[in-house]
Formats: structure tokens, sequence, C-alpha cells
């Protein structure tokens, strides 16, 4: 197995394309976090998310990441407390700055690689951070190098266009499944959790944000990859059959801006069953049944999977699509610079395309791709 890795946006880190979310993990023993942790980082990963505030959590995750602080990128988060010894989440600046402190000791750290604004998905959590000093206290502790990076984390697509559009946020810890994609953009996170889609429609909302955040240079951090399992269980899928882990895996990288898919893992076992994406073959990567389940919602949409490959040009299809995606999102007189040069680097660009016809007869969305190749060239002018 071969780790891969990818740039986090602009923030100039390559990080792992799975990563380690460390919630449930911490509830284990710890001689079971010890060798989970070791086992992921000997395997490439280089990233662990680390919300919880709970003491016994963090001594045992801080003890176990100790050994190679220097290796790894910490996400850390800004207003994750603890109120009567229950988790809860504050908007005091004395309260988060008491867990940022003390996130700092128990990771045996002097800096947070990754420091996250935590939880922000309502008005009334939108409010909290920005109609406060919550927001100027998140960007002090920047400035002063106590976080390397200053992100965010959201649940809710309308929140986090609003939240990319600031400005402020370096990157994007968002929650991407299939499941919570075709459901209406208006729902809360609870609601998605009890959703069962089936004949939903792709929200647009989601889309315009994956390529907002693509455009611009926002890494995304993916939580909730699985739906806490409910993807993988033929009796609480919300698809006519249950997805793999890889494929959860490869329908949350396929999108773009996305740099690192966080799982929950809770032992050597499921680490390893995780990191098995990267042995995987195209077929067991494949998702393209989900056109089958939603039909007409993903109609002519690229949804980057490259069921359309081979190309005899050697074009890669869904990396062309991608970055044609981007190039259009919003109402831009030009293509930003970034997308531009990432689209001039690919080693064959959509101007080779010789309109054979194979691509379109491969792909499950019913995608014009001919047409979308022309579309590129014209636009990016090769």
């Amino acid at each position: 197995m071969e780790m891969e890795y990818r740039q986090l946006g602009n923030t100039g880190f390559s990080v792992s394309a799975v990563g380690v979310g460390g919630e449930h993990l911490c509830t284990r023993d710890y001689p079971t976090v010890e060798a989970t942790v070791g086992a992921a980082v000997e395997r490439g990963v280089n990233i662990f998310d680390l919300f919880m505030p709970e003491v016994e959590y963090r001594r045992k995750m801080g003890d176990a990441l100790r050994p190679y602080r220097k290796n790894v990128y910490l996400q850390g988060h800004i207003g994750a407390v603890l109120q009567g010894g229950q988790y809860a989440r504050s908007r005091k600046v004395k309260e988060a700055d008491t867990y940022v402190r003390d996130f700092l000791e128990k990771y045996h750290t002097d800096y947070i690689d990754l420091g996250m604004v935590h939880f922000v998905d309502t008005q009334k959590d939108w409010d909290g951070v920005f109609e406060s000093d919550f927001i100027d206290y998140a960007l002090r502790l920047k400035e002063k190098g106590v976080i390397r990076k200053l992100g965010v984390s959201c649940h809710m697509p309308a929140t986090a266009i609003k939240l990319v559009e600031t400005g402020i946020f370096d990157l994007l810890l968002f929650s991407i499944n299939p499941a919570y994609d075709f459901e209406p953009a208006e729902k809360t996170l609870d609601q998605l959790i009890a959703a069962t889609p089936t004949q939903g429609q792709l929200s647009p909302e989601r889309e315009r944000l994956y390529q907002l955040c693509g455009a611009r240079g926002v890494g995304i951090t993916v939580m909730k990859a699985l739906a806490a399992g409910k993807l993988l269980d033929p009796a609480t899928t919300p698809f006519h059959r249950p997805l793999t882990v890889t494929q959860c895996i490869h329908y949350a990288l396929s999108k773009p801006g996305v740099a690192s898919v966080l799982l929950g893992v809770q032992s050597v076992a499921e680490l390893e069953d995780a990191l098995g994406y990267f042995d995987a073959s195209e077929e067991e990567r494949d998702f393209s049944f989900l056109a089958q389940e939603m039909q007409g919602s993903l109609s002519h949409r690229c949804m980057y999977c490259n069921h359309c490959l081979p190309c005899p040009q050697h074009i890669d299809v869904a990396a062309v699509h991608k970055y044609l995606d981007l190039a259009e999102a919003g109402e831009r007189l030009s293509v930003p610079a970034t997308v531009a040069a990432h689209y001039e680097a690919l080693p064959v660009t959509a101007g080779e395309c010789i309109a054979c016809g194979s691509c379109e007869k491969n792909c499950p969305f019913g995608v014009p791709v001919i047409e979308n190749m022309a579309r590129a060239t014209r636009l990016f002018g090769k």
C-alpha cells in the first residue's frame, strides 16, 4: 500500500488522503489507542482530528501521538469545551481559551496545526462567532502562531458557503457522503442522520460549496463519510444496497477541494480496512450504481468517478470536468489562475479529445463528455 497525499487547499500542507478522526478511538483502552495511532502513522497517515475536550480522551490520544508529533498535523477545535462534565460548544473566549491551552498541554505541543472554529451551523452559531469577540480571538491565535492555519467545522452547506466567502478560513471540515448530498440543504445534522432518502435531488448548494472551496483554495477535510456506518449496513443504508468503506472514501475524495477523509476507526483492524482503499481496483472504488438510485438528479452531471475510462487519448476525463466545474463556478469574467494552472499541468488536456465517444458509452450518468471537452478547450485555450 502506498499512501496518497493531497495539498490541503492553499495551506502548503500535504496531507494523507485518509486520516483519522479520534472521536471513537479515544473511547478505547490505551493499548488499543497506542497501537492504532502507531499503525496509522507507520502506514503514512499524517492528519488527526481531535475535537474531543474530555480530559482522559485527550490524555490517551496525546500520549499515543507524542512520539510522532513532528510528523503529523493535529486538527484541534476552538470552542469545544466541557460544561458540567459534558461536551458542549462555547463562544466565551475565556472558556474556549482554557481548552485551547489544555489541548497544547495534553498533546505535548506548543502549536495546533489546524485550529478549527468548532461547529458553526445555525444563525445562532454564526452570531456567537461573528457578533462577539470570538472570531477576533481565533484570529489572534493564528497571528501569535498558537494555530498555524484557521479552519471551521460545519454541516450545513448554506452556512458553509457563507463561512468560505468571508475569506477568513484556510480550510473547512465538512460532512460529505452520498446520502447527505441527496438530502435537502436545509436539513439539520440530526435530521440528516435520521434521513432515509429514496429519490432525492443532488443538492445544488453542496455542489456549489465544493466548487467554491476548490476555486478559492480552501481545503476540505471530511467527516461522516460513512454516515456513522449507516451506509455500510443493508439494514440502514438509504440506498437499495450498502456501500463499502472504499466506495464512501472514493465518493468523498472525488469532490473538488477535498484533501483528506477522516475516518473514525477504533482499532488496527478497522484502520487496515480503511487503508485498503489504496490497494482497491477501480471496480471496487466505483460508486456509479448510485445513478440507478437517483435517476434524474444525477443525469448529465459528472460525478468524477472515471467510470468513463479508458480514454484512447489518455485524457483524465474526471480531472478535466473538475477543473471545468471550478472555472465555471459562480459568475466570473475570467478563469482563476490557480484553476488554470492545475488544468494546464494535466499530462493530456481536453484539446486532445478525438470525439470517439467511448467515454459517453461508458458513462453511467449520461454526461455529454465530447461537448464538455470542447467547452473546456475553448475556456482554457488548449
